[in-house]
């Protein structure tokens, strides 16, 4: 059996949500407690979605545009938290920032309620646990037929949390195509302007699995 030395191996992910405790009660302490809660609670209220079942059409892309609209009744909040793209910013702490000064327009704008006890707002973190799986991929001919097969936690923890980990924050099949010189560098260009935000991860897995197989 030949023995390759650059091969992709795949692995699967969890994404464990802790509660922090802190809770927000109108959309001031929403702004305070946002200051200084932890990156991870960012991270989750962007991407939690992504790991649990989604039935339907998603309106709300983030839990603080969700909860402007169900709890605040407040559909321009929402809608101005909705468009926050977290692919778009270089870290958590920029996302953070721009959450805040969203919020900060809207609460120049008028003074809003508190709200009911059940509709609080509930800071939740997360972390990652990340999982080896016997799948491995050697070339990029296998990668176009391994993708349709990867479960979606595969596809989170490889185009999503890569973006942490990579130094020019980006995918992990970006940076291993790039090992394989300038032929990939068109389709990795491609996957690249996939954004994976307002996708779900089997949408993505067809979108990656699309592109490989023209570049077949």
């Amino acid at each position: 059996m030949p023995i390759f030395e650059n091969p992709f191996l795949v692995k699967t992910c969890s994404l464990a949500s802790i509660a922090t405790g802190a809770k927000a009660n109108s959309l001031l302490e929403l702004h305070d407690k946002l200051v200084s809660a932890d990156e991870g609670c960012i991270y989750y209220h962007f991407w939690g979605r992504h790991m649990t079942p989604q039935f339907g059409h998603v309106e709300y892309h983030n839990d603080f545009a969700r909860w402007a609209h169900d709890a605040l009744d407040d559909h321009v909040l929402a809608e101005r938290l909705n468009i926050i793209d977290p692919t778009e910013f270089t870290d958590l702490e920029s996302i953070r920032q721009a959450v805040l000064e969203t919020i900060e327009e809207s609460l120049e704008e008028e003074v809003l309620p508190w709200i009911k006890k059940e509709d609080r707002f509930h800071f939740i973190r997360s972390t990652i646990i990340v999982f080896e799986s016997e799948i491995q991929v050697n070339n990029p001919e296998e990668l176009a037929l391994t993708l349709p097969k990867l479960p979606p936690s595969s596809i989170f923890y490889h185009f999503i949390d890569a973006r942490r980990r990579t130094v020019d924050r980006t995918d992990d099949f970006s940076v291993w195509l790039k090992t394989f010189g300038s032929k990939y560098d068109q389709l990795i260009q491609q996957i690249q302007g996939i954004d994976p935000y307002f996708l779900s991860l089997t949408q993505l897995r067809d979108k990656l699995t699309e592109l490989l197989k023209d570049k077949q």
